[in-house]
């Protein structure tokens, strides 16, 4: 089968399986008698075996089965789920993302599993004989077709327990049977389609022909498949009827008889065991509730799709390019001063600023989707230091744009593994101090104004301040005179500091000495800051500020010289004019008087080697007050032009190390300006 067109698919599917198959686990433990949170796994796990085989990843299929088999023993009580079985089940959903990635990176997927086999095997013990008896007593369906009838499925204990488990949670079970037509050329391509349509739909329980067989094309022209899912069955059949050179779909509700032939008399009275139960399920939802499924038909289905993210890259590039003509026109529309265009153009901008909004929010994404790899982090994490540890996590669903997504996952890694491990103290620690032998860690996202907020709080030791003063005078970094003189949030603030560690002994747990100063570089980068606030014995909390986006923002344009340089909002606390009269020295510093506080001046102009100085023949100068965090500077600059919505683009892999300019733009006149960079300016 051609699997090309389908493994970018089949590599998203995947991991939302894997992440659902660690968040249920996480709360099995929590609650090991809850055989709900079981069945969960146990449906993504069996999905994630159907799409392996389907694609031909066979290692994966495997070891996804193994941890089924588990799954499976633990749902009929036959083992009872403990810390050391649910790391063993952790590891294999480890190994399964690792093979996952593999295949993503263009890789085969394999890997030497044989010891983690062996120990779901050893958790399993016994459980073969059990599966065996149960099999003897195996049911069938029936299902009739217009044409004839079809060969019964047979079900073993396992797949009828998957069955009458959905029935009674309200689930419909159908055996789905599809006829291609005689003319079919790609029969495994139009199997894939529709077995594709249906795991979207539900749980896929069975097949026949075997997904092997359907696979290698080794069948006529129907297959039959067994679904567990919420949806009619009219609705199925026109989802499948949709695929190309299909002659007909058969649609109808599993029903129940003994094997045996010798008690088919018995079988047609038990006929429509789960008919009956489905049915009754049904009769309890609300009737208005039955009453809309029936107007809104196809409908009422989910109404999004599945785009690759880089097609949304190419349509931003695409209206990045228009930003700029929007421009250009604006300012053709300014000379000529045309109505007719004038009106136009303002028409074009409202349109291109609606059309700017929705493609910026397509590209939004949630920030669960780097949230949610944290809570098994911190469970294992908490295990190897022999801690006690809550992750409470808050604002998942705030989005940000994916660019910054990408981007933010390792930063805040590093924080929680410092957390945990500088900051939340031991058992017995906490006990002496009266604090709960449990700490706690607190993962917060909010959306303020134009930026997101991430919070990381701890309960632990916080920031000890001689400690970090000592370790920075010896350090260098400040002098014993300004350790004196420097607040508990300066002190705090030092652990971000180039090189600074106050660790013991290197740890693999906070990151081998490496120190914080790589998560402000990083977020620095990403044109946000960071802050900390410690209390010593009580905890800490280190606060994360992030632009939504970094394509298209909002900047001051400013003039130096003939050349016109831009400032971004975000960084921009006023624009200023001053008298020369007022600038003072101090340190061999240019400083002005800002609202009480002495904040330092830089000439932009000596900055980037321009041949002039800012014009003060009128005994005047024009400052734009940035700042960086709680620190503020004044950018000298000649003249101020406005403020305008820029396209941000990058300088490229040649001009990566150019000073104090972050990316370029194009102006509505097709000059290039100079995007400067704030955070490179403010020591």
């Amino acid at each position: 089968m051609d699997t090309d067109q389908y493994l970018e698919m089949f590599i998203e599917e995947s991991k939302e399986h894997l992440q659902s198959c660690n968040e249920h686990l996480l709360e099995l433990e929590k609650n090991p008698q809850d055989l709900g949170i079981v069945n969960e796994i146990f449906r993504s796990a069996h999905t994630l075996k159907g799409m392996s085989a389907t694609m031909g990843y066979e290692d994966i299929a495997d070891l996804t089965h193994m941890m089924e088999n588990v799954l499976d023993a633990i749902r009929n009580s036959r083992i009872r789920v403990t810390t050391e079985i649910l790391d063993v089940v952790f590891q294999a959903v480890d190994y399964l993302e690792e093979m996952v990635i593999d295949i993503a990176s263009g890789g085969t997927g394999k890997k030497d599993v044989r010891e983690l086999v062996e120990s779901l095997n050893a958790i399993e013990t016994g459980k073969n004989a059990i599966i065996s008896a149960v099999a003897e007593t195996a049911v069938t369906s029936v299902l009739a077709e217009e044409n004839g009838t079809v060969e019964p499925l047979l079900y073993d204990g396992y797949e009828m327990t998957v069955i009458t488990q959905s029935a009674e949670q309200g689930f419909n079970a159908f055996e789905i049977t599809v006829q291609l037509r005689d003319d079919c050329l790609l029969k495994a391509a139009r199997v894939f389609m529709v077995f594709e349509i249906l795991e979207k739909s539900g749980e896929i329980v069975k097949s026949e022909p075997k997904v092997e067989q359907l696979e290698n094309e080794e069948f006529d022209d129907m297959f039959t498949v067994a679904l567990i899912t919420k949806e009619d069955a009219s609705i199925l059949k026109t989802k499948v009827m949709k695929v190309s050179e299909i002659e007909t779909v058969t649609v109808m509700p599993i029903t129940i008889h003994n094997q045996s032939k010798e008690n088919e008399v018995e079988a047609a009275q038990n006929t429509g065991t789960v008919t009956t139960i489905l049915d009754e399920a049904e009769a309890k939802k609300d009737p208005t509730e039955q009453k809309d499924k029936k107007n809104t038909g196809a409908h009422s289905g989910n109404k999004t799709i599945r785009v690759n993210i880089d097609r949304l890259d190419i349509l931003m590039n695409l209206f990045e390019e228009l930003v700029i003509d929007r421009g250009r026109l604006q300012s053709i529309a300014t000379d000529i001063q045309n109505p007719e265009l004038t009106e136009t153009v303002e028409r074009i901008t409202r349109i291109s600023g609606d059309l700017q909004t929705i493609i910026l929010n397509m590209r939004m994404i949630p920030i669960e989707t780097v949230f949610n790899r944290f809570p098994k982090m911190v469970r294992q994490l908490a295990r190897d230091l022999d801690k006690k540890i809550a992750l409470e996590i808050i604002g998942a669903e705030t989005e940000l744009d994916r660019t910054v997504i990408d981007e933010i996952g390792d930063p805040l890694v590093h924080l929680i593994r410092n957390a945990l491990d500088h900051g939340i103290e031991s058992p017995a620690e906490r006990i002496a101090k009266g604090k709960p032998e449990e700490g706690t860690v607190t993962l917060r996202a909010y959306h303020s104004g134009n930026h997101v907020f991430i919070e990381l709080e701890d309960d632990g030791a916080g920031v000890n301040r001689q400690r970090v003063l000592a370790k920075a005078i010896k350090s260098g970094i400040v002098s014993e005179e300004m350790a004196e003189t420097m607040t508990d949030r300066q002190v705090a603030e030092l652990i971000l500091a180039s090189g600074f560690s106050t660790a013991e002994k290197i740890s693999d747990v906070s990151g081998r000495g490496v120190g914080l100063d790589v998560v402000k570089n990083t977020i620095e980068s990403l044109g946000g800051y960071i802050t900390i606030e410690s209390k010593e014995g009580q905890g800490s909390l280190f606060q994360v500020q992030l632009p939504l986006t970094l394509s298209i923002i909002s900047v001051m344009l400013v003039e130096l010289e003939s050349e016109v340089f831009a400032i971004p909002l975000t960084s921009i606390i006023e624009t200023a004019i001053i008298k020369t009269s007022e600038i003072m020295s101090a340190h061999n510093q240019k400083v002005i008087d800002f609202r009480g506080n002495i904040i330092p001046l830089v000439n932009l102009s000596e900055i980037f080697e321009m041949p002039g100085t800012a014009d003060v023949s009128d005994g005047h100068q024009s400052v734009v007050i940035v700042r960086k965090g709680d620190k503020l500077a004044g950018l000298v600059v000649d003249s101020f032009i406005g403020q305008q919505e820029i396209v941000l683009k990058s300088l490229g892999n040649y001009l990566q190390s150019v000073f104090a300019i972050s990316g370029a733009t194009i102006l509505g006149n097709g000059q290039v300006a100079l995007i400067i960079d704030c955070n490179a300016l403010i020591k």
